[in-house]
């Protein structure tokens, strides 16, 4: 488009907000805006934004900090933040940062379009509403564009747990799921465009109860053996899930479904049933070990992925080896780990912290723990022939990128025509970073 305004987002946090973005840029796309890869080349920038850390929300501010030369030199320059952090500071963001035109919270992306008209008026627009009009309905957009071979679809948003650490119950709201019909649809429509593996999103995904053409609510497994209707998809994934919601239909579906990868990214935060209590998590370790074993036992070669959160107040050195013990039993494939960061608002949020000393010290024990026990998963996979999904081209001539039923990403040298398929690769090395094999000529 000859006189298109030109638009660049900066994504933070989850593969929900990625997902968003790509959402926005193609409403933006049907306005008249062309995605650049710089923000120096903008008209208008966007930061979609996380709220889980402090570190994360002060990064927003930091990168907007840089924004102020660029605004100097295109006065027409229009900034906004959208996402959590929008959600969570609102008019108080515009105050911090007199640069910014708009701020946006995740529930009201569909409205962009009318609000960036505002703007450009010279009027700053705060919009964190939460409305009763489906954002997904309305930000759904035909396009005939080809994509990539792995996509994600949410299914479902916000969170009805309250952990005590928590701000997504009140950036993101209350549970809510979307329809099965409507994911259906989508779901067809990215496999006609090239996708052959699907991840459902959702801040709590296996509590997905959506309204069924029969007039019932569907569980995760019944929507996801639906949609594996559709022959062009291959694989099938989900996340992120909390433990109170492994239901039966969801760990026999493991089993049973061969399409649904053997990868489960399951969070337990601690292993002390003491913090356990004070987060509000609503699981023991006990019933939280319990499950993985039930899950592992109809199927044993799963990976477990977890996240974990050292220094949450009240943390004693007893009940960080509580966490160490879980790992031990556990034996994650790959995990993320964080420092207790406080977030105003939040049930947590006025309790006496662990001195940061010591959280320094936990988390870099913990982070050792958990990076042997994911060298270990990876090195017992190195002579075995995985069916490997390649996805895009390698930093290096004649290699290409591919991921494993297990998330890890394997490199490999292959023809660019490979991507979009599954080809067998025998497993040669294990990286920091990943895997590496080769082709082999066996039929998958």
């Amino acid at each position: 488009m000859k006189n298109a305004k030109k638009i660049f987002i900066k994504t933070y946090g989850c593969q929900m907000n990625v997902f968003d973005t790509e959402r926005i840029l193609e409403s933006l796309v049907h306005e008249g805006y062309d995605p650049v890869e710089s923000s120096d080349d903008a008209d208008l920038i966007l930061l979609n934004t996380c709220h889980i850390r402090e570190k994360a929300a002060e990064k927003v501010y930091s990168e907007l900090g840089r924004y102020k030369k660029l605004k100097l030199n295109n006065p027409n320059l229009k900034v906004g933040v959208v996402g959590c952090v929008a959600q969570a500071e609102g008019a108080e963001l515009m105050a911090r940062q007199p640069l910014v035109d708009l701020v946006v919270g995740p529930q009201v992306y569909h409205r962009l379009p009318d609000l960036l008209k505002k703007i450009s008026t010279g009027e700053r627009v705060v919009d964190t509403d939460f409305p009763v009009e489906d954002k997904f309905k309305i930000l759904a957009r035909d396009t005939e564009k080809k994509r990539a071979p792995s996509a994600f679809l949410t299914v479902q948003e916000g969170c009805d747990k309250f952990c005590a650490f928590c701000v997504v119950p009140y950036t993101r709201g209350a549970e809510v799921s979307r329809s099965v019909e409507q994911l259906v649809l989508e779901a067809r429509s990215l496999s006609e465009k090239g996708v052959i593996e699907l991840t459902l999103l959702g801040q709590n995904v296996n509590a997905y109860r959506g309204l069924g053409p029969d007039g019932k609510y569907w569980t995760l497994a019944s929507l996801m053996s639906k949609i594996l209707e559709i022959k062009e998809l291959k694989r099938i994934r989900f996340t992120t899930s909390h433990p109170r919601d492994m239901s039966n239909d969801l760990i026999e579906m493991f089993g049973n479904e061969e399409k649904l990868m053997p990868f489960l990214h399951l969070p337990v935060q601690s292993g002390s049933n003491k913090i356990l209590k004070a987060m509000n998590r609503g699981h023991t370790s006990e019933t939280y070990t319990k499950l993985i074993g039930r899950i592992r036992g109809v199927r044993p070669d799963i990976a477990i992925s977890g996240d974990f959160i050292v220094g949450f107040p009240g943390e004693t050195e007893a009940d960080f080896q509580e966490t160490m013990k879980i790992c031990d039993k556990v034996k994650y494939s790959q995990a993320f780990s964080f420092k207790y960061s406080a977030r105003p608002g939040t049930p947590a949020a006025d309790k006496s912290e662990v001195n940061e000393l010591e959280k320094s010290d936990r988390l870099a024990r913990l982070q050792d723990t958990l990076r042997k026990s994911q060298q270990d998963f990876q090195k017992k996979m190195i002579g075995s022939i995985q069916p490997i999904l390649i996805e895009k081209i390698g930093k290096k001539e004649g290699q290409v990128i591919g991921k494993s039923p297990y998330l890890q990403p394997v490199f490999l040298n292959a023809s660019i025509s490979s991507i979009g398929k599954i080809l067998p690769v025998k497993i040669e090395e294990s990286r920091t970073n990943g895997l590496s094999g080769s082709e082999v000529e066996i039929s998958l």
